[in-house]
């Protein structure tokens, strides 16, 4: 073994031992002696101490004075009191777990603070086979040393945040212990020194095992975990669950086909289950399943969760189309149905979809400060912005990161941004606002400025309305696109959540209202879709219709959606972001100049603050067409807008402009792409009378720092 490792325990050293024969009677300084002899006659440094571990202030206090710190306590101590169990006195129970189980909370309890201030510490736990599988005559060893497994894996958890592992060994080897129930020549062979090697690795720092438990001796070592088969869901819905249910399901209950191999509470089934009471209490449609949240804020925000991949191909795409309720019976939908066509494009909805990876596949559980078992949190919000359309295939890459926890008073919320990327390319955004039911109270700020405001709808009556019809297999055809809950396919398992029928996933409603806002007021163009923001309020049933009401308001649609068959409102705070664009009449064709405007209202949000140094004016733009006078063709074929690069970061705005402009230009839509194009120098235009101004005319010298810089398509 390497002298580092060999160190760990050779340097400074405690050796308690209270000198008691194996039942505990009596006291002697004579074992902890010969110990201490013989460490210090190979260099190390050791010191002696002969309290009960029932002491461990004392022992842990003796251990500092002599050496200043604590790094490692490894929990030894224990006697025998076999009986079998009819003749196993209160005494015989008590004295055995006072000196294996409390003890070992005593000690370990004493070296915690120590370990948690300087950021390190190892504890060993000494359990036993007998604890691991049972043995005639040692019912209260037994208990004792399994539980002193349970406590290690609960310390190994509380102790992770601060670098303190905890393992246990269930070691088999010659001791005065052991002495007194194995034949001697057994004794012999089964020496300590094939047990310390494993003890000294858990104890190194550089070992990261924490909650393990091996078995070892004679040489030999192997690590145990648990096995946990399929089992079986015996409640039925509308019936009662009987001990004639078990007796004909116990083959299968009892099979370990396929079996699991759980390592933390999370993944205990009937706690998941348990979940589906809490959304039918809250009313909520619930989509991440958590349980206690125990909240450190200055810890866990700003943490990133793993790194999630995505693959997907053009498949992914029209399935999760169909999820959303698109049909062929609609012709409009076949560019997001058929990957065949001229048009064919990935619903900008589809943007959750690799993001909900990174938070499903258990990050959220590495991120320190938040200690968390899935029961208890429910998806409240969502928000996602998408920076490019979405491509219909690729190899994507998400990142999320812990943006802020909020005290809610009967909850809290937990905001989590996810960053989407197509190599280095950033193509989307989400925030995901889970709220986690009864884990308020500890004492942070209420809200957060990093937090997506859901916004009420305007108070008037909405500008257009959508009704579409879910049917009955839309949640079987959501989970398709990577949400297998049971609760929205089982029925069985929809009733132990109090639903008389499997629920829609929320972010399927989520995706029906997106693409009726992409459709009544973007003509189904995916480029146009900026943004969607949504809070769930009710759950929706496969079968039910949705009705979206929606409220344009300038580039910003908002939206509600409700079923229309109860009048409940499912999505609430809603609205979807456009991207600008320039509408025209459908009295004629469109106009050229409407794309180079969207490529200059686009240059302007990332270039802005440079253009306005170099511009510092409000530009005025009033596009005709066939010859016709701005004044005549406001509402037809002219094209009005204003770019302002003279106030802020600069801006473009859609229509006549309310304030000042420091000229105005009139063009028409065929010259202006002339003068983009370079084919017409804007001077050379305004002295032949094709560009026409009012207001400063010099500023005419600079149209093509904005023009044939920054808006070449």
């Amino acid at each position: 073994m390497p002298p580092a490792i060999i160190s760990v325990l050779s340097c400074c050293n405690e050796v308690n031992d209270l000198g008691a024969d194996t039942k505990g009677g009596g006291k002697s300084s004579a074992a902890a002696d010969k110990v201490v002899e013989e460490i210090r006659a190979k260099g190390g440094k050791a010191v002696a101490n002969y309290d009960s571990v029932e002491d461990g202030e004392k022992l842990i206090q003796s251990a500092l004075d002599a050496f200043g710190r604590i790094d490692i306590v490894v929990n030894n101590a224990g006697i025998l009191r076999d009986r079998s169990f009819v003749r196993t006195s209160d005494l015989d129970w008590d004295l055995i777990h006072r000196v294996h189980l409390r003890g070992s909370f005593l000690v370990s309890r004493a070296a915690w603070n120590h370990m948690k201030n300087q950021n390190f510490g190892r504890i060993i736990m000494t359990a036993s086979a007998a604890g691991i599988y049972g043995n005639f005559g040692q019912a209260n060893y037994s208990a004792a040393k399994l539980g002193m497994l349970g406590l290690a894996n609960t310390l190994a958890i509380e102790g992770r945040k601060y670098n303190i592992h905890c393992n246990t060994i269930a070691p088999i080897a010659g001791s005065r212990l052991t002495e007194t129930v194995m034949p001697p020549d057994l004794v012999a062979s089964l020496k300590p020194e094939y047990v310390a090697p494993l003890v000294l690795w858990l104890c190194h720092e550089q070992c990261q095992e924490n909650g393990g438990l091996f078995e070892v001796g004679a040489g030999w070592i192997g690590k145990l975990r648990w096995e946990r088969s399929q089992g079986r869901i015996l409640r039925q819905k509308s019936k009662p669950m009987t001990p004639e249910g078990v007796r004909d399901q116990w083959k299968e209950i009892c099979d370990f086909t396929n079996a699991t191999k759980p390592t933390t509470i999370q993944e205990v089934p009937f706690i998941e289950l348990s979940l589906h009471v809490l959304v039918s209490l809250m009313d909520l449609n619930g989509l991440f399943l958590l349980s206690h949240v125990l909240l450190s804020q200055t810890m866990a925000v700003g943490q990133k969760l793993p790194t999630s991949s995505f693959s997907y191909s053009h498949t992914q795409c029209i399935l999760y189309a169909l999820g959303v309720g698109m049909s062929t019976k609609d012709p409009d939908h076949l560019r997001f149905l058929y990957e065949g066509h001229p048009d064919f494009s990935c619903l900008p909805t589809f943007g959750v979809i690799p993001s909900q990876s990174s938070i499903m596949d258990g990050g959220l559980s590495s991120v320190p400060g938040l200690n968390i078992d899935f029961t208890r949190v429910l998806h409240g919000e969502q928000y996602l912005e998408l920076y490019k359309p979405l491509p219909t295939s690729g190899e994507l890459i998400s990142e999320a990161t812990v943006a802020d926890v909020l005290d809610k008073g009967s909850g809290a919320v937990i905001l989590l941004d996810v960053n989407t990327y197509s190599g280095k390319e950033l193509l989307c955004y989400n925030q995901f606002s889970v709220f986690v039911v009864g884990a308020g109270g500890f004492g942070v700020k209420r809200n957060s400025d990093k937090a997506k405001p859901p916004l009420p709808p305007p108070n008037r009556a909405p500008d257009a309305v959508v009704i579409d019809s879910t049917t009955r297999d839309q949640a079987a055809l959501y989970r398709l696109s990577g949400d297998w809950n049971p609760l929205h396919i089982d029925p069985s398992f929809a009733a132990m959540g109090g639903f008389k029928k499997p629920i829609l996933h929320g972010l399927c409603s989520f995706g029906f209202a997106g693409r009726h806002v992409l459709k009544q007021f973007a003509d189904n163009d995916p480029s146009r879709f900026k943004a969607i923001k949504v809070r769930f309020a009710k759950p929706v049933t496969p079968g039910q219709s949705l009705q979206t009401e929606m409220w344009k308001e300038g580039n910003r649609i908002h939206i509600q959606c409700k079923v229309k068959e109860t009048g409940e409102v499912v999505l609430t705070g809603a609205y979807v972001d456009l991207h600008v664009c320039f509408s025209v009449s459908e009295q004629g064709g469109g106009l050229q100049s409407e794309l180079v405007f969207a490529e200059i209202g686009r240059r302007i949000k990332d270039l802005g603050s440079e253009l306005v140094k170099k511009v510092n004016a409000v530009f005025g733009w009033e596009i005709t067409k066939d010859g016709k006078k701005a004044a005549q063709w406001s509402e037809s074929f002219c094209l009005s807008a204003a770019i302002d690069l003279k106030n802020g970061s600069g801006s473009l705005h859609k229509g006549p402009y309310t304030g000042k402009a420091d000229v105005t230009i009139t063009i028409s839509d065929e010259d202006f792409m002339e003068v983009v194009k370079g084919n017409l120098m804007p001077q050379k235009a305004f002295f032949s009378g094709k560009l026409k101004m009012r207001g400063n005319i010099m500023l005419s010298q600079k149209l093509e720092v904005i023009l044939k810089d920054y808006a070449k398509l």
